[in-house]
């Protein structure tokens, strides 16, 4: 059997981005990849190379507009992949088209045993977001996906027929989605580009954060509008409160107020009743959350993308030891569960990061007198309110680092009963005919 090459693996694709391709179609064709001579010698196309470690932002800022853009493999090397994809929506002309073209996640162990043994070239770049995860992040970005499809199965020359193998193979196939290669097409929606300055409040929760407060203030970036600080503090066994008044900044109004009960949640709700911000944020004191991401949190909620735009750390690979694996395990799980609960895809139900709108305070006090039991952490309670009452959801990918300071207050047995309690109770009153109020 042949080895596979470039060539063979690319084969098929060329035939594929072609049938996209109109005789007037500008089209922008972004690899990471060597691309084949074939799509070189398409007309009205532009290629850009994308190589580990480049400035790609600069490199797409100076791009003018285009009608198609392909994207291939280059997943694997972008650090960034939601601010990618909506410079790119920015590139693209209105009722525009995005391909997005990877190798099909299912051939990932595959495609490496090949590689060991030597039968198969190992340039290619692969992306190893799940295709699932993946449309989270176009979705946030402002793109709607259109259809999702494989290709190729037989990537061997194979005495000259392989390619007609490869055919019968796709036309046999073709409802199980087990090609090689995966396309997504996405159409740019319409994005209301209303960029009103609200105003904003970012509440943070500490307790035993003494050593992060004062880096995690100064990283906060200026945001528009007027920006107020809520740090509320819980008891804490160091010198967190007398820090957190310590702190002074010129960009931002800054509050700090002592919990009168215990727990997260608490904090935050307390903090809630005092905020006068349009639109609240809710961010962890750990750092284990760049703070610079909150102002594409703003930004979504600020162009009326979303209701409620809810962080995720399941998407990204996170930092070693961020996250203990058995925390993963019982994330995804209770990831899949709400998702179940409340009919929208989640990827994660339990970061700490949220960014929402002001009138989700008020359907957030009725769902709490509905399910008259205490969400240690305030997420789910935030997560099924705007369910529950209709809010538009979408999330924001996030890379999950290790605390530098301090440790978790995370009690894995307890709080997980807790949860486990919690989410029964949810399940019943999302099925039930009682009243919401």
């Amino acid at each position: 059997m042949n080895k596979i090459s470039s060539k063979h693996f690319y084969l098929r694709h060329h035939s594929e981005i072609v049938r996209y391709i109109g005789e007037e179609t500008k089209t922008l064709y972004i690899t990471g990849g060597n691309p084949d001579k074939k799509i070189q010698r398409i007309p009205n196309l532009e290629i850009l190379s994308i190589r580990e470690n480049q400035d790609i932002n600069s490199l797409i800022t100076n791009l003018e507009r285009y009608d198609l853009v392909v994207v291939t493999d280059i997943f694997e090397i972008i650090y960034d992949i939601y601010n990618f994809l909506k410079q790119i929506q920015e590139k693209l002309s209105q009722d525009s088209t995005l391909i997005v073209s990877t190798v099909n996640n299912v051939w990932n162990p595959v495609l490496k045993i090949f590689e060991f043994f030597n039968l198969k070239n190992s340039s290619i770049k692969r992306s190893y977001i799940p295709i699932k995860k993946f449309n989270v992040i176009a979705r946030t970005a402002g793109f709607e996906i259109i259809n999702t499809y494989t290709r190729q199965y037989f990537p061997f020359k194979f005495f000259y027929i392989g390619n007609l193998l490869n055919n019968l193979i796709e036309l046999i196939m073709f409802r199980f989605n087990l090609g090689i290669r995966t396309y997504l097409v996405f159409k740019k929606e319409e994005v209301s580009n209303i960029n009103s300055i609200k105003s904003k409040t970012i509440i943070i929760p500490a307790k035993n954060e003494a050593g992060n407060l004062k880096n995690l203030i100064d990283r906060i970036p200026r945001l528009e509008g007027d920006c107020e600080l809520i740090i509320s503090c819980g008891v804490s066994s160091d010198n967190t409160l007398e820090i957190a008044r310590s702190i002074e900044s010129s960009i931002f109004k800054i509050s700090v107020i002592e919990q009168s009960l215990t727990g997260k949640a608490n904090a935050v709700w307390e903090a809630l009743d005092i905020s006068k911000g349009e639109v609240i944020a809710i961010l962890d004191a750990d750092i284990s959350v760049d703070p610079e991401t909150l102002k594409d949190f703003f930004e979504i909620i600020d162009t009326n993308k979303a209701d409620f735009v809810n962080g995720t750390r399941l998407i990204y690979s996170m930092e070693k030891g961020a996250m203990r694996f058995i925390n993963i395990l019982g994330n995804r799980t209770f990831q899949k569960i709400v998702s179940m609960m409340i009919g929208q895809p989640l990827t994660d139900s339990l970061c700490g990061t949220k960014v929402f709108k002001s009138d989700l305070k008020y359907e957030l006090k009725k769902w709490q007198n509905t399910i008259n039991y205490k969400d240690p952490f305030c997420d789910y309670d935030l997560i099924f309110s705007a369910a529950y009452s209709g809010k538009k959801i979408l999330e924001l990918p996030v890379h999950y680092k290790s605390r530098v300071y301090g440790a978790t207050q995370i009690s894995r047995f307890r709080d997980g009963y807790k949860l486990i309690k919690y989410l029964i109770l949810s399940f019943y009153i999302f099925n039930s005919s009682n009243n919401y109020e």
